[in-house]
């Protein structure tokens, strides 16, 4: 009766899962991808370019190694775009074979164009040359992400004024920059052009960035940030940006004038449902562009899902992922588990963090009891050996159980590290585990027990004095 049991729109983390994960239980599945986007926003403008990036910065600038060689030192004195460029340009092609072979073998069709819906089982595709075909399933996964959000009033041209995803159209590494926004994206990028040389200011509006993420180790990132000569202007807004020849004056509403080569908008996602023609599948979008869906990832029409950050928070790649995933099971009719509650976060600043589960402002305003077990890298022998001395792991743990309540991570390897402490508390560990294990030395992996025997110590200290 259709063309595809399952039809997938979109070819990003979630889309793609959907797609592998309907194809592996039988089913005739599609995915509609334009040619030059395959592999989604996170494959061409955002997760793996920044990433890549941020490799290369790390690596060129010689960030990592000037503990042990010096202030001054640096592999690549005069780093340009070309440098940065050659690295991510190569890895995203390596990324979209991988993408397309992995397609290929478990025979999903791709509809190369942009696919918007003409009736709830059918979809429309225009390709490169506006030319239409239509493709119908018994079930669409709407995978369509977002699109960085752009403020009306300013008048962005991709050079001078950009928005995260022309980071990578940037003609020359900028003497200067204003970075709007100190969300993840926007502190992410400010932490790498710093490490580049480039004076940055970063403008919010809130009193302190990043407030889902631990605050002494927001702390800790703010000094390094200061160290690389970033400027805060917490509390403020950007009214408006002129541009000029040869640069950009960003003017804050409180009067200031901050002038820089280059004005960089973090100002959040925009969905991309409202291109989809969602009225003739009997769907809506609220105002960020996102769907609603129940805890299936179903939409308000039960055969279409939607995975990814079309559906907002956490929108993150893994998370994605693993909602294409759960999704295609359930529209394939499969058992599966649910997702977790228990997820990392992962942020790719310089340095890094990374944490899972609850932080002391949650724990503090819950009236949950909780001591705090601390390893700092300069402690560890693997720390002393990568030159990392400013690196600390912080677990939180419950008193009374020795339970795990959060694990937080911030420096070298925390994004790998993070996964130690996820396991241990997805299997309802303790910190009794961490205390007795024994782990390969030297590694910075080490920090968990050294950690764990200073809650333990701090608690039995407690446990005297009562």
């Amino acid at each position: 009766m259709y063309d595809f049991d399952v039809l997938v729109l979109g070819s990003g983390p979630g889309g793609q899962k959907a797609a592998i994960a309907a194809a592996k239980l039988g089913r005739r599945v599609g995915v509609v991808e334009r040619d030059n986007m395959i592999g989604g926003v996170c494959i061409n403008t955002g997760t793996i370019p920044s990433k890549t990036l941020r490799e290369a910065v790390l690596y060129l600038t010689g960030l990592n190694q000037r503990e042990m060689y010096g202030q001054s030192y640096r592999v690549k004195d005069d780093i340009t775009v070309a440098d940065l460029a050659a690295r991510t340009q190569h890895v995203i092609g390596r990324e979209i074979d991988v993408i397309r072979n992995q397609l290929t073998r478990n025979r999903v069709s791709l509809l190369s164009g942009f696919g918007r819906f003409a009736d709830p089982n059918t979809l429309t595709v225009t390709d490169g040359r506006g030319r239409e075909s239509h493709a119908s399933a018994a079930k669409v996964v709407v995978a369509s992400g977002t699109r960085p959000a752009r403020p009306s009033s300013v008048d962005f041209d991709d050079r001078t004024i950009i928005d995260s995803d022309g980071i990578i159209n940037l003609e020359r590494v900028p003497r200067s920059m204003v970075v709007v926004g100190a969300g993840v994206i926007g502190i992410e990028y400010a932490s790498m052009f710093a490490a580049l040389g480039t004076k940055v200011t970063v403008v919010e509006r809130r009193d302190r960035m990043l407030e889902f993420c631990d605050l002494e180790v927001i702390e800790a990132l703010k000094y390094h940030l200061r160290d690389l000569a970033v400027t805060f202007r917490f509390g403020e807004s950007v009214a408006s940006v002129e541009r000029y020849a040869e640069g950009a004056v960003a003017i804050l509403e409180s009067g200031k004038k901050i002038a820089a080569d280059t004005v960089m908008y973090s100002a959040g996602r925009q969905g991309t449902a409202p291109d989809l023609e969602l009225a003739a599948a009997g769907l809506s979008a609220d105002a960020r562009g996102r769907l609603s869906v129940d805890e299936h990832f179903r939409t308000s029409v039960p055969h279409i899902y939607a995975v990814g950050d079309v559906i907002g928070f956490p929108a993150l790649a893994s998370t994605s992922m693993e909602q294409g995933r759960l999704a295609a099971h359930h529209a394939c009719d499969e058992p599966v588990r649910a997702m977790p509650a228990l997820q990392p976060i992962g942020i790719y600043t310089i340095p890094e963090i990374s944490f899972i589960g609850r932080t002391e402002d949650d724990l503090t305003e819950a009236r949950i009891p909780f001591e705090v077990g601390i390893a700092r890298y300069r402690e560890l022998a693997r720390g002393q050996i990568i030159g990392d001395s400013y690196g600390m792991l912080k677990l939180l743990v419950a008193p009374e159980d020795g339970r795990l309540l959060g694990v937080h991570i911030f420096g070298t390897g925390a994004t790998e590290l993070v996964h130690i402490g996820q396991a241990v508390m997805g299997c309802s560990g303790t910190v009794d585990y961490l205390v007795d294990a024994v782990f390969n030395y030297p590694t910075l992996a080490e920090a968990y027990k050294v950690a764990a025997l200073d809650a333990m110590n701090k608690m039995r200290h407690l446990s005297r004095l009562q």
